[in-house]
C-alpha cells in the first residue's frame, strides 16, 4: 500500500502569520516541495456577510472556518491568484484550489482562469468546485442562492465544452454561448483535476463525481453507507475507485481554547482513515505550531512521522 500523501492547508493560518503577508505563504508552499508535501490547498470566500458567525465564532482561533463559525472579518484572499504565485516558484507540488465557489462567477471567466493556471503549472492544479453555503456572499453578488446546484451543474458541462478543440456551443437554462474558442486550452484536454466533496454524498453530489470526478474530499468523516454508495456508483459507471483520490485530514484535537493540539496524536488519527480507504490527508500547520519561523521543520517531521506509519 502506497503511503499517505499530505495536503498543506495555506489558508486560514493567520495566528502564525499575517494575511497582509501574503508572500510568507508562497514561501510555505515551497517549503512544503522540498519537505516532501504532495500539495497545498487553498480555500475562497469573496466576500463574507454576518450570517457568517451566526453558529458561534469558533473557541479556538486555530479551529478550521465552517459555515456559521467565523468573524465575518476572516481574510480570504482570492485563492487562483495565490496560486499563481505558488505554480511559478514550485514544480511538482499539487496546487489545490479547494473551494472554488461557482456560481459566483460566470463559466467562461472562470474556465479561462482554471485554463491558464493549469497550464501555467503544467497540469498541478486541482480544483475543487462548490457552492457553498453563505447567502449573504450570494446576495452581495447579486447571484439566486436557491439555484446554486443548478448553477453549478451548468459551470461543469460549460467547462467541458469550451476545454474540447475547436468552438463551443452551450445552451442551458442560466447560460448560453454559441461557437465561442476559449484560449487557450488547459494542459491536458480534459482540463484541471476536479474534487467534490460536502456534508453528505446526496445524489447531485454523487452524479457530479461519477461524471467529472477524480477525488472525494468530504467536509468531515463520511459514513460507511455513503462510502459503499460511491464505491457501487463507481463499479456501475465502468470505473475503478482507484481513480479518485480519497481525501481526509488529520484529527486535531485543543485541549482547551488557548492551545496547540498534540501532533503525534492527529498523525494517529490517520490511521483509521488510510483503512478505510483515504489516501491524501489535509493538515493545518497552525493548529500544531505557533511559529512561522519553524514551517520548514514542521514540514519535515510530518512527513517523517507519515511516512512511519502503517496500516494496522
Amino acid at each position: 500500500m502506497a503511503a499517505p500523501k499530505l495536503l498543506v492547508i495555506l489558508s486560514e493560518n493567520w495566528t502564525i502569520t499575517s494575511p497582509r503577508e501574503l508572500r510568507t505563504l508562497v514561501d510555505w508552499a515551497v517549503e512544503a516541495e522540498q519537505a516532501g508535501i504532495d500539495g497545498v490547498m487553498i480555500s475562497e470566500h469573496v466576500v463574507l456577510g454576518p450570517s457568517a458567525g451566526s453558529q458561534g465564532l469558533m473557541a479556538n482561533p486555530r479551529e478550521y472556518a465552517l459555515p456559521g463559525n467565523q468573524d465575518p472579518a476572516t481574510p480570504w484572499p482570492a485563492s487562483m491568484l495565490l496560486l499563481s504565485a505558488i505554480a511559478a516558484r514550485t514544480t511538482t507540488l499539487r496546487l489545490v484550489a479547494g473551494a472554488i465557489i461557482a456560481p459566483l462567477r460566470h463559466p467562461l471567466l472562470l474556465a479561462s482562469d482554471l485554463a491558464t493556471l493549469d497550464l501555467l503549472s503544467e497540469g498541478r492544479l486541482v480544483v475543487q468546485p462548490t457552492v457553498s453555503w453563505h447567502e449573504d456572499e450570494y446576495r452581495a453578488l447579486g447571484v439566486p442562492f436557491k439555484q446554486r446546484g443548478r448553477l453549478l451543474d451548468e459551470h461543469l458541462a460549460a467547462w467541458e465544452a469550451v476545454w474540447q478543440d475547436g468552438a463551443a456551443t452551450f445552451h442551458g437554462e442560466y447560460y448560453r454561448f454559441d461557437d465561442v474558442y476559449l484560449e487557450p486550452k488547459p494542459y491536458r484536454q480534459s482540463g484541471p483535476a476536479l474534487w467534490f466533496g460536502g456534508q453528505s454524498l446526496h445524489e447531485r453530489l454523487l452524479r457530479r463525481l461519477l461524471r467529472h470526478g477524480s477525488g472525494f474530499h468530504p467536509l468531515g468523516a463520511p459514513c460507511d453507507a455513503d462510502l459503499e454508495l460511491l464505491a457501487s456508483g463507481m463499479r456501475e459507471a465502468g470505473r475503478d475507485m482507484a481513480e479518485l483520490d480519497m481525501v481526509g485530514g488529520v484529527r486535531a484535537v485543543f485541549p482547551d481554547d488557548d492551545s496547540l493540539a498534540d501532533l503525534g496524536a492527529a498523525i494517529d488519527s490517520i490511521v483509521p482513515q488510510w483503512q478505510r480507504g483515504f489516501t491524501a490527508f489535509c493538515i493545518k500547520p497552525n493548529q500544531f505550531i505557533d511559529d512561522s519561523g519553524k514551517i520548514g521543520a514542521f514540514f519535515r517531521e510530518i512527513v517523517r512521522r507519515t511516512e512511519a506509519l502503517t496500516p494496522m
